[in-house]
């Protein structure tokens, strides 16, 4: 008689008693509420993020067994899952919250991260159970609970911007030059000394060089004679007009002498018997006894015959005002303003491509804005970079075309070379942070943009950047804002910011900044813009605005096809006319 192995048997009562319990958690199973959160997944930053309650049926879950759920993100080409989460029946001994057979529950899944991929633009979630109890296991049947993932984010612009150095250059500009002759006390003649002091040459060889200069215009000319305020005021009167009158009389030999042609137009003569503001001026000026009360005096009086009187009345400070203060005030002054006229944007051209010798930095650096060729720009740069090594403005300026112009290596080093120059400029330092942000340094970029605080907008802009890209969407705003430059990325964020506001109203908001973009020709404008469309349920600005993204960028028809964005959309004729 064959041995029964009663212990195989009790075991094998043991499994089919747990799969069968297994089992009607299986059939039970679609009995489960599953809520997503967000119901459909989106692109964060560089990840995607999900969490997920589910609420068990009463009668649902075995006592002796243990359940696994796992969100599951299904893409082509592969598959990534989300944390899960164990639960258990009321007789497991363990430390997993516990579910009630004859209630069921309510649980959570925390919200958990993976990394995005690009597949991932077309997915869908799902969540996988398993359950097992006293050693056997069962996969209950998967569920699908989301879509994703939408990736509006992945359009985000990454090319910072760099900031050319401004040149000083002005046309015409202005000059000037002059001289004070003295005269002796009660005297209006000019003294011989007087005409031999270096001013006095100084004016000369200006004058001189002015009339070989045929740019050079004549702006005005003035002549203005004092007497001091002591003494009488009709002689002082009479002493100014005649010391103005030989003034006069030795500046027009001088013009006459250096052949400097002037119109009488331009002319200016003054006279000024008792110069009581130059008195109180040099009294302010200098340290002479009892100058408040000299001073006060000033202010009480304005009489001027009171003036005098009173401060000769403070004798001990009159003598050392004698000596030392009216004597400077026995003078006439010269003065001629003239206008340099600059070269014309023509002649500069000519200069800049044939002979730029005699070309300043300011008019080279002008003269690279006079061309929208960002090629010719360049040479004119690399031209002054080349005449003037010692001005980090130049070489900026090389760097700066040759990043437009997608030369990131060769703008580099020209922002390098411009550090060497200047260490601490903030328009450098901004500007390599662009080309650390081109070479996905974001680290680097990020130190060069703090470093770069007050070089301009573009730095506020730059940093917005980041921030987007690390979907900071809210303090990305204010960066966009304070950097008042209308750009595709701020428009974007101000749409992706939608999921953290559920705003509606930004959808319009969106637009305004699209709408007010310079430079219309970014085909992700009109992308961007159909997925407004789409969330706004608005079919003609959907399918109006991707034709014209597609017509501008043909690879956004395929994209269009996997954005989710579009998904109410995809099964219709004139959409996959466009998506193809």
């Amino acid at each position: 008689m064959r041995k029964v192995n009663f212990c195989f048997l009790a075991s094998c009562a043991l499994v089919l008693a747990a799969c069968g319990g297994m089992n009607k958690m299986a059939k039970m199973a679609d009995q489960v509420q599953i809520d997503p959160s967000p119901k459909v997944l989106e692109m964060h930053g560089d990840s995607v993020e999900v969490e997920i309650k589910f609420t068990i049926p009463q009668k649902f879950f075995q006592k002796a067994a243990t359940l696994e759920v796992t969100p599951v993100l299904k893409y082509e080409g592969g598959e990534k899952a989300f944390a899960s989460k164990t639960i258990q029946g009321e007789s497991v001994q363990a430390n997993n919250e516990v579910c009630s057979f004859a209630n069921g529950g309510t649980f959570t899944i925390p919200k958990s991260k993976i990394a995005f991929e690009e597949g991932m633009r077309k997915a869908e979630l799902v969540v996988r159970a398993k359950a097992s109890m006293k050693g056997a296991s069962l996969d209950l049947p998967e569920r699908k609970v989301a879509d994703g993932v939408m990736s509006t984010a992945l359009l985000l612009d990454y090319k910072a911007m760099t900031i050319g150095a401004a040149d000083k250059f002005q046309r015409v500009t202005n000059d000037s030059k002059g001289a004070t002759l003295f005269f002796v006390i009660n005297k209006a003649d000019i003294q011989s000394k007087e005409l031999k002091k270096d001013e006095v040459a100084a004016l000369q060889k200006f004058l001189a060089d002015a009339s070989k200069n045929e740019r050079i215009e004549v702006k005005g000319i003035e002549i203005s004679a004092f007497a001091s305020p002591d003494g009488e005021e009709s002689l002082n009167d009479k002493l100014a007009a005649n010391r103005m009158k030989n003034s006069d009389s030795f500046f027009k030999k001088e013009l006459k002498k250096a052949k400097l042609n002037a119109d009488a137009s331009v002319y200016k003569t003054t006279s000024l018997a008792e110069d009581w503001d130059g008195f109180k001026t040099l009294m302010q000026e200098s340290n002479i006894q009892d100058k408040e009360l000299i001073l006060r005096v000033l202010s009480m009086y304005s009489d001027p015959v009171v003036r005098e009187k009173e401060i000769k009345n403070i004798s001990a400070a009159y003598e050392e005002i004698a000596d030392k203060i009216l004597p400077q005030l026995r003078r006439s002054k010269l003065s001629v303003n003239i206008a340099v006229i600059g070269h014309s944007d023509e002649e500069l051209k000519e200069m800049v491509a044939n002979n730029d010798e005699k070309l300043t930095i300011e008019e080279m650096l002008y003269t690279a804005t006079l061309t929208e060729d960002n090629n010719e720009k360049l040479s004119i740069y690399q031209k002054a970079a080349d005449k003037f090594p010692e001005d980090w403005r130049a070489i900026n300026n090389v760097g700066h075309i040759s990043y437009k112009l997608g030369k990131v290596a060769e703008a580099k080093a020209a922002f390098e070379k411009a550090k060497g120059i200047d260490a601490s400029n903030t328009v450098v330092l901004n500007n390599l942070g662009a080309c650390a942000l081109a070479d996905g340094d974001v680290a680097a970029a990020k130190e060069f943009f703090s470093a770069a605080a007050g070089a301009g907008d573009e730095v506020s802009y730059n940093q917005a950047i980041i921030l987007t890209k690390k979907g900071d969407y809210e303090n990305a705003l204010n960066m966009y804002q304070s950097s008042k430059i209308n750009t595709f990325n701020w428009a974007l964020c101000k749409y992706l910011n939608y999921f953290n506001t559920k705003n509606a109203d930004v959808f319009d908001a969106t637009l305004g900044i699209l709408n007010k973009i310079e430079d219309q020709n970014d085909a992700k404008i009109s992308y961007l813009k159909a997925i407004i469309g789409a969330r706004k349920q608005d079919r003609d600005l959907l399918l109006n605005s991707l034709k014209v993204a597609v017509e501008k960028d043909s690879k956004l028809g395929a994209y269009a096809a996997k954005d989710i964005e579009f998904a109410q959309y995809a099964q219709e004729a004139d959409f996959q006319n466009i998506a193809k």
